[in-house]
């Protein structure tokens, strides 16, 4: 399997971004890289979809209010 990491840049913040990857076998690991305040969360894979749904849901709603 390939190694790659796919960082997400913060829009205010030049050197803080947000990760995601698989931690165990049904955990997945988002991350919020930052100097002052790293942080983790970890999610089991029906949570980490409906975050995917919710995230989804909001982008959408951005999209509509802008149209």
């Amino acid at each position: 399997m390939a190694k790659y990491e796919i960082r997400f840049f913060d829009d205010v913040e030049p050197y803080r971004f947000v990760t995601a990857k698989i931690q165990a076998k049904n955990i997945v690991s988002i991350s919020i890289e930052d100097a002052k305040y790293p942080s983790n969360i970890f999610l089991d894979k029906s949570t980490a979809i409906k975050f995917a749904k919710a995230l989804r849901t909001e982008i959408n709603k951005m999209e509509a209010s802008n149209g």
